[in-house]
């Protein structure tokens, strides 16, 4: 990242919503990245933080083997915000005690005592809602700090050091519950950090195409392209950079949405003027999927055979490249590396599958900076349209993982007819852009019905559809009953095979957006 632009540092301690202060932070177009507490403070300086953020997180001061940082960090000259586990760790570094037992989850009122600084814009003595997920607490500010905030329950909700800008919050503002939280956080990186917001789509845009045409020199690269948001932003991306020296590679498995195929052609290469070779796999990976029902083998098989038709595809073009792009986004970055939270593994089906070990060539991932509504929002720059950047998420897998049970040719036909119908359905209702991902799964169940004075014996389809700000979690979509109605009637009339249609209205958690 270029250095022209303010920086903020998260450690993060294990919290389940430490993304959700990236993102806040970048929404206030404000770069930031979440590091290890294990970062020194030699390469944190060198890292050159204007602020710095502590997480919250599931561990007490107290325990054994918990995750802490330097002491002297709290005294580095940078100005530094605890959040919750993160507020503690300062009170216990700094000389105060943390104490057991009050505990306060959900929603709690907080009363300003100081409006400055963190709370610069707040009423004194009113009250706001903020949200709390905590066992332990601080009682008591340590040596040379004050209490800035407190809740009913909590007399020691906020505080600050009176000589530096180091601040601690019990309270989560990073969470939509909390009412005033993006002032909160807006007023850390302004008034407290002095950060310039300059971190802006374009701005990304001119940094990385700079950064790409420096490192591929005259070289070549390709690229996988999936048809999906991220690595068609990839890719375009790096067309920009290099021109024609890009080949995109599409591998046509068979388990694509109605149209997806022509839909890539059209938009890369008649729309943008890229290279693009396809391949038709389809026939090969229907067959290799045969009788395999377990999701995470069919998540392998889908992985393994993706990789090795991509390998062969590129070896026969003969395009000699050094570099494989990749759309890897900031979220897979952050889980695959332990950083003291509880994500510590990629889930299989974002991507079609993990490369191996060794590979003959070079990573290109200039997406591995950004969330998904930043790569949305690059795409835009990039001249991609609407529809496609606007697309709900699609899993590397396609409908393999949305077909519960055996996939077979007749299956994909089914829910093939019955994805589309639905998606149509809910665009002419104008509720596409209000749901983060609708689709249908076709289950291993079939259920009596009538039809035509006769008796069927049929399968069964779900449609899910959620909200959702992150991805992270999840609510259903209450549709209009006339909408589910009409979406349920057409399914049934249209598409042979299915005799059944029913909404899932589980949030997540417990249930996760995908079923497989």
């Amino acid at each position: 990242m270029s250095r022209e632009h303010d920086q903020i540092l998260i450690l993060d301690f294990g919290s389940q919503f430490t993304q959700l202060i990236a993102r806040r932070i970048r929404e206030e177009r404000v770069y930031c990245e979440i590091h290890p507490p294990t970062r020194s403070l030699e390469w944190i300086r060198e890292w050159s933080p204007s602020g710095i953020i502590l997480s919250g997180g599931p561990s007490s001061v107290y325990g054994e083997d918990v995750p802490t940082t330097d002491a002297a960090l709290l005294r580095a000259d940078i100005p530094v915000l605890g959040i919750c586990y993160g507020m503690q760790l300062i009170a216990h570094l700094e000389g105060g005690k943390v104490h057991h037992g009050r505990r306060e989850y959900g929603r709690a009122e907080l009363t300003v005592e100081r409006d400055e600084g963190l709370f610069a814009g707040f009423e004194q003595g009113v009250e706001t809602t903020v949200w709390c997920s905590h066992g332990d607490h601080v009682d008591d500010p340590p040596p040379g700090y004050r209490r800035v905030a407190s809740t009913s329950s909590l007399p020691m909700a906020a505080f600050r050091a009176v000589d530096r800008e180091i601040w601690g919050v019990q309270f989560h503002p990073e969470v939509a519950h909390t009412r005033r939280g993006d002032e909160v956080l807006s007023n850390f990186l302004f008034e407290i950090c002095g950060c310039r917001p300059t971190w802006t789509a374009g701005a990304f845009i001119e940094d990385t195409v700079a950064r790409i045409r420096e490192r591929v020199g005259d070289g070549t690269t390709i690229c996988g392209l999936s048809g999906g948001v991220d690595s068609a932003v990839a890719a375009v991306l790096v067309h920009r950079a290099i021109g024609d020296r890009l080949t995109c590679i599409f591998v046509d498995h068979g388990l694509l949405r109605m149209h997806e195929r022509e839909q890539v052609e059209r938009m890369f290469r008649t729309h943008m003027g890229m290279t693009l070779v396809v391949e038709d796999a389809a026939d090969l990976f229907i067959t290799r999927l045969h009788g395999i029902t377990e999701p995470e083998q069919k998540r392998k098989v889908i992985g393994n055979t993706f990789i090795e038709v991509f390998e062969a595809t590129a070896r026969r073009e003969e395009t000699g490249a050094r570099f494989l792009v990749q759309g890897t986004l900031y979220p897979d970055v952050i889980e695959s590396v332990s950083t003291g939270g509880p994500s510590v593994t990629i889930k299989t089906h974002h991507n079609v599958g993990g490369l191996p070990e060794e590979i003959p060539f070079e990573l290109i991932e200039p997406l591995r900076e950004l969330f998904k509504d930043e790569v949305r929002q690059v795409g835009r720059e990039l001249g991609l349209s609407e529809e496609f950047v606007g697309r709900h998420p699609f899993p590397g897998p396609g409908l393999a993982i949305r077909i519960l049970g055996d996939v077979t040719p007749e299956r994909l036909r089914v829910l093939r007819g019955a994805d589309a119908i639905y998606l149509e359905e809910i665009r002419e209702s104008g509720l596409y852009d209000e749901i983060w991902q609708a689709f249908a799964v076709l289950l291993p169940v079939r259920s009596v019905g009538v039809m035509g004075d006769e008796r069927t014996y049929e399968n069964v389809l779900a449609l899910r559809a959620v909200t959702s700000r992150d991805g992270m979690t999840a609510d259903w979509y209450p549709f209009p009953p006339e909408v589910l109605a009409r979406i349920s009637t057409r399914i049934i009339n249209e598409v042979s095979g299915v005799n059944r249609v029913t909404y899932d209205v589980s949030s997540k958690p417990p249930a996760t957006i995908e079923w497989e």
